[in-house]
């Protein structure tokens, strides 16, 4: 028979009356003062300083007594939400959902709430909703993968934000190193010939990741073949607008021997769009990545890929509204992060050209 676990032994059962147990009440029974408490549970900074063991009491005992910090007490006596708004294009693609995991891993840490919502790239949308967020009292915005132009009296991060507002922080890659690892890694292996998906026309990204892939063909004297190039349409965060673009370069004929995707869902979709056309990864035809996704290890063949650091950028873009918001100052900066090449197993020496079907490079 399983017991059940009473509270902890140097925890006296607090008398409430069948009211939900408060904090000074919670203070008392475990005989420190309502501040420390406080401390902890709100996970002030303050808490740092605080030993563990007490913390672990305060928890422990929160939890047994399923106590609740009155948000909407705390909210009127600082005249504060401590709640922040998210704008992103989609909830399910890697991308964001690795970002917002950052987020929502540093604002879970410092006490904060969040509301997010997606927009959908519908432009209607990506104006409305910084009103709406505005509208529900949050102190802040972050933005990712959006653009960001409203005027609005409070902080806002932008994570891929490349445009300069008045008051916006923006996280970036560093897309040039970004680059030189995916290309160089390339050339490295002997391609000469490489294809490239760009990404959306409304990708914060597309422009600035393409200007800094041409820069770097040129230092390497890498032509950059208009028929060895297509552009991601459409929404869906789906590998099938890899797929669809990688068939058109694969029609046109063009001799070909590696693939920089502009991000690992339209690389797997390339891959894919390959193999249906009787060609084989990394035999036939490298294909580099860009993000990281958590599924790009464990596709067939891994997916050596341009890591971005997500979770980071998203903990990175929380930390600094939140600092934001403390200090109250408007300002507008760039916080530049950096890319790391992983590779796996879509890449190799080249062994084939492309040329409507596969053929020996040494036939």
């Amino acid at each position: 028979m399983t017991r059940r676990k009473g509270p902890p032994k140097d925890v006296p059962v607090p008398e409430t009356r069948n009211r939900p147990i408060s904090l000074k009440d919670l203070a008392a029974h475990l005989s420190l003062s309502s501040a420390t408490v406080s401390i902890v549970i709100n996970r002030k900074p303050l808490s740092d300083m605080i030993p563990e063991y007490t913390k672990q009491r305060i928890w422990d005992a929160a939890r047994h007594f399923n106590y609740r910090p009155n948000i909407i007490a705390r909210s009127l006596r600082q005249q504060r939400t401590f709640s922040v708004g998210v704008l992103l294009p989609e909830f399910s693609d890697g991308y964001s959902a690795s970002v917002l995991s950052g987020i929502e891993d540093y604002l879970l840490q410092k006490g904060y709430a969040w509301l997010a919502a997606s927009h959908r790239h519908k432009q209607d949308l990506i104006q409305e909703y910084p009103h709406l967020l505005y509208a529900r009292a949050v102190e802040g915005l972050i933005t990712v993968d959006t653009p960001y132009q409203e005027d609005l009296p409070f902080p806002v991060v932008s994570v891929s934000g490349h445009k300069h507002v008045d008051g916006v922080t923006n996280i970036v890659l560093n897309h040039e190193r970004a680059a030189e690892l995916a290309i160089g890694h390339l050339h490295q292996l002997g391609h000469r010939k490489i294809a490239f998906l760009k990404g959306q026309s409304f990708s914060s990204d597309t422009a600035v990741r393409w200007q800094s892939i041409r820069k770097v063909c040129k230092r390497l004297a890498i032509e950059v073949d208009p028929s060895l190039t297509a552009q991601l349409e459409g929404i869906s965060p789906s590998p099938e607008l890899g797929y669809a673009a990688t068939k058109k370069i694969l029609a046109t004929g063009a001799p070909f021997t590696a693939l920089f995707a502009f991000n690992d869902i339209s690389a797997i979709g390339a891959i894919r769009a390959m193999q249906d056309s009787g060609l084989h990864v990394p035999v036939d035809v490298s294909v580099v990545g860009f993000d990281d996704i958590y599924g790009a290890a464990f596709h067939i063949p891994a997916l050596t890929t341009i890591r971005q650091p997500l979770v980071k950028m998203g903990s990175l873009a929380a930390e600094t509204l939140i600092a934001r918001i403390a200090s109250e100052e408007k300002r507008s900066d760039v916080v530049e992060v950096e890319p790391e090449l992983i590779v796996r197993e879509s890449t190799g020496v080249p062994r084939t050209v492309i040329k409507g079907r596969a053929i020996s490079a040494h036939s």
